[in-house]
């Protein structure tokens, strides 16, 4: 479903906890990470769009969590054309969409992500609020910075002396212990919890072979060798050419 624009109407989530940390999903056996995120259906309002993909990506209930609020307008990113299929060309632009800022007022574990039989992420972690967005692909980037920086006044107000997220060292968002170059990261750099995979499954977060995923109709599969290029950073997780949810 597109508008007259070319836009996809998108709901994204941003999930904080009871110290303010967002929630990071890696997605299922890729190097990447991401908020959870997922398209409107015909007929749905953002708000039953984004229960409807909490519980499908992160296993979470209404009663789980409470809405601090969402952005106050569309927010929109453009696809590159050379991600998208060759029959969506000259029509399908990107995504327009509204974000959700939540507050997970259950327990960690509510999380599941295996709720459904298409799980988009198999591991998680809490990190702070303001962190480098190395992490998610670069098109990205703009709206999820839009989005946070939006969102972060429900949380901190306007003088909460927090820094912005231009002004936060440069350290990876996976980067963990030392760094490539025998260097310890600096005492404030941000700081974020372990990795938590699905209790569900085993403890190196490996899928069973060939897992159906939810693939969006039309972006073309990942080139193998977009994938997150900090390698030592990341969980060994064999990489897999998959159908990137944007």
């Amino acid at each position: 479903m597109l508008d007259k624009d070319g836009y996809r109407p998108n709901v994204g989530i941003i999930l904080v906890n009871q110290r303010n940390e967002v929630f990071w999903g890696k997605r299922i056996r890729e190097h990447s990470w991401q908020f959870p995120q997922g398209g409107i259906d015909r007929g749905e309002t953002p708000e039953q769009a984004m229960y409807r993909e909490l519980h499908e990506e992160v296993g979470l209930l209404p009663e789980h969590v409470r809405i601090i609020g969402r952005t106050r307008d569309w927010l929109r990113y453009e696809v590159p054309q050379n991600w998208v299929r060759r029959e969506w060309r000259g029509h399908y632009r990107g995504q327009k969409q509204i974000w959700f800022l939540l507050r997970l007022i259950g327990k960690d574990s509510d999380v599941c992500l295996r709720a459904t039989e298409q799980p988009e992420f198999d591991a998680w972690r809490w990190h702070d609020y303001w962190i480098p967005l190395d992490a998610v692909i670069e098109f990205k980037r703009g709206v999820y910075q839009q989005a946070l920086t939006e969102l972060s006044r429900l949380l901190f107000g306007r003088q909460d002396g927090r820094p912005e997220p231009s002004r936060l060292p440069r350290q990876h968002a996976r980067s963990r212990g030392p760094r490539g170059d025998g260097a310890r990261p600096s005492a404030d750099a941000p700081r974020h919890e372990p990795l938590r995979h699905d209790p569900a499954r085993s403890a190196d977060a490996v899928v069973p072979a060939d897992p159906v995923l939810h693939a969006d109709p039309v972006l073309r599969p990942l080139p193998r060798d977009a994938a997150a290029p900090d390698a030592q950073a990341v969980e060994a997780v064999p990489p897999r050419t998959a159908d990137p949810q944007t």
